[in-house]
């Protein structure tokens, strides 16, 4: 039976484990220095080399050639100049002895049985995971007391999974930990040291940490294609990256899925062989639906993800590469080079440079990265899957704030004129446009947003009321909102004017209803009329005020609202031991938009004429 490539191919030297060089450096350092700790602390992401650099430790402690080549070292260190058998050793020869006196064997007996895993006197592994209790750890630390079987041996306990030891398990090791017999080293393995934190924190301050890196693609790549050299295998550039891809940073996982690939037969390695031993989405599958986000047809969505669903790929693949796609997009779109795709990819995607905003990109990328809590727990992953690509198709039809108040003449601010607005990339090509996101707030309306041509040209109609009164508008804010009447009885209208009501009864000497307005707001609207408002806080003289001012309240709002008939104030049982007030969804959004109103009242205008309302 052949081994498997992860544990056939496992580094025997400090210099021959992968992109953690930070870590083999230093302890080859402390090995040369004779400065060994006795206890390390090795964390990092599953399959990243930690329990191999402990085991390669192990193995150069105890390594009886290194020992040699360590005293023959220390002897020209002294001046000496030869050995005991009276060979003499030379300057040039220095470098060679130190990197013996540092770098274990492999070959050796004592360096053969620990890297293999047999049975060693010196070097012990255990699992954390199933020896993780209290008397498991007494039992290590009564084993620690023993000598190595050697003078120039080391005792190594190696213990993978450290994070699952108990935090009694923890204070029964503190001691040894903290005073440890001589030529005894602790090598503590784990993927989640916060866990030790919380459970042991005293612990860490007797350990040495070393935090391993994530391996990168290309490092995976390199490494794989040593390992199929090695084994006398041709492989495709691109079979390389789809594996070095699925591996996620890890190499032993990346091995492994490489093992899978090998299994399904002989011959090269190729893309497809590769795609169908792990069940991988094609890169072509992410190209076409680029092209349906890019030419807007939503209605392809779904039966393009009825057949992945069909060839029983898993949506979280599908949702991880996509992301990987668009990225990949949007680093072209900038200008630079697209990171760990193929290069049949590459060129896809630079066809396509012109056919996407950075906006847009942009845009995708963060909808994809706010679904995928949801997604993971979500027993629809199909049904969010299809509503997130119609999303991405359907982008043209929303408009920003910024973009509206530009088309009405109001610069966004206000009232002043606005500046000339540079057409996006996507603007400049044959598609049809979305509009850029920005740090206002978006907004939705029925219809797409008008854009400006030209000054000299009038402003577009708007579909539920004509542009010209609110142009009219963004060139004189001064004007009062209450010019604008004859407006349907909605509770967010209503809410939205509430601060102009409480500034025309100010305006016409009602000084105490007016603040007795502004410590109130309206709750509910009925089909008959009704409009009923309810204090904030309970507050008699507040409730007569408003009580007395009805009719008041009542000929204002008129004004805007000819339907309202009748104005009340509701009084309920509330008192300190009373529930809060329950906020509705409503509520909730027509504060909003009064705040908004209050803020600008370019802003209001334009809510008015094109019947804006908040998005989520």
């Amino acid at each position: 039976m052949s081994i498997a490539l992860a544990r056939k191919y496992r580094p025997k030297r400090f210099a021959d484990v992968a992109v953690q060089s930070h870590v083999s450096t230093t302890l080859k350092g402390a090995i040369a220095r004779g400065r060994v700790a006795h206890g390390y602390l090795l964390c990092g992401p599953r399959g990243v080399g930690k329990t191999t650099l402990a085991r390669v430790l192990a193995m150069a402690l105890n390594c009886e050639r290194r020992t040699e080549a360590a005293k023959r070292l220390a002897e020209f260190d002294q001046g000496r100049g030869a050995s005991d058998d009276d060979t003499v050793v030379v300057a040039p020869d220095r470098d060679r002895l130190a990197s013996e006196a540092s770098e274990p064997c492999g070959a050796c007996a004592s360096c053969t049985r620990i890297w293999s895993g047999a049975a060693s006197l010196d070097v012990v592994e255990m699992d954390a995971a199933s020896n993780r209790g209290v008397d498991d750890a007494r039992d290590l630390r009564e084993r620690a007391m023993y000598a190595p079987s050697g003078d120039e041996q080391y005792k190594v306990y190696i213990v993978d999974e450290a994070h699952m030891l108990t935090r009694d398990a923890w204070n029964a090791l503190l001691k040894i930990l903290e005073e440890p017999p001589p030529r005894v080293v602790f090598v503590f393995a784990t993927t989640e040291p916060q866990k030790i934190a919380q459970a042991a924190a005293p612990v860490l301050s007797r350990l040495q940490r070393f935090d391993f890196k994530r391996i990168g693609p290309a490092e995976i790549r390199e490494r794989l294609s040593h390992v199929l050299d090695e084994e006398h295998i041709a492989a495709e550039p691109e079979a390389l990256v789809a594996i070095s891809r699925a591996a996620d940073g890890s190499m032993r996982d990346a091995l492994s899925l490489t093992d899978q690939v090998l299994s399904m037969g002989e011959g090269k390695v190729t893309a497809d062989r590769v795609r169908d031993a792990l069940g991988l989405v094609p890169e072509d599958e992410f190209i076409a639906m680029l092209d349906v986000i890019a030419e807007r047809r939503a209605a392809d969505v779904f039966p393009a993800v009825g057949r992945l669903a069909e060839a029983g790929i898993d949506f979280g693949l599908f949702l991880t590469g996509l992301a990987d796609m668009l990225r990949a997009q949007l680093a072209i779109v900038l200008g630079g080079a697209a990171p760990d795709v193929s290069e049949r990819a590459r060129e896809a995607l630079e066809s396509r440079r012109e056919r996407f905003a950075d906006a847009d990109l942009l845009r995708m990328l963060q909808a994809l990265a706010e679904l995928e809590p949801r997604f993971r727990k979500s027993g629809q992953q199909q049904l969010l899957i299809e509503t997130l690509l119609v999303r991405f198709a359907l982008l043209d039809r929303s408009v920003e704030l910024e973009d509206v108040l530009r088309s009405l003449g109001g610069g966004g601010g206000g009232g002043g004129s606005a500046p000339e607005r540079t057409p996006s990339r996507r603007e400049t090509s044959s598609q049809p446009s979305a509009a850029a996101p920005s740090s206002a707030k978006s907004y939705r309306a029925e219809s797409p947003a008008p854009r400006p041509e030209s000054a000299a040209r009038p402003a577009p109609r708007a579909e539920r009321s004509s542009a010209a009164p609110v142009a009219a508008m963004a060139a004189a804010p001064a004007q009062p909102l209450h010019a604008v009447t004859g407006e349907a009885l909605e509770l967010s209208k209503v809410t939205g004017r509430w601060d102009a009501l409480t500034e025309r009864l100010k305006g016409a000497g009602k000084q105490l209803l007016a603040t007795a307005l502004e410590h109130s707001s309206p709750v509910s609207v009925t089909a008959q009329g009704d409009v009923t408002i309810e204090l904030d806080e309970p507050n008699d003289f507040f409730a007569h005020s408003i009580t007395d001012g009805r009719g008041d309240i009542l000929t204002v709002l008129r004004e805007w609202f000819p339907a309202v008939q009748r104005v009340q104030l509701k009084i309920g049982a509330e008192g300190p031991g009373a529930p809060p007030k329950r906020l509705t969804d409503e509520m909730v959004r027509a504060e909003r938009i009064a705040a908004l109103r209050k803020r600008d009242p370019v802003l209001g205008a334009a809510i008015d004429a094109l019947d804006l309302d908040v998005a989520d």
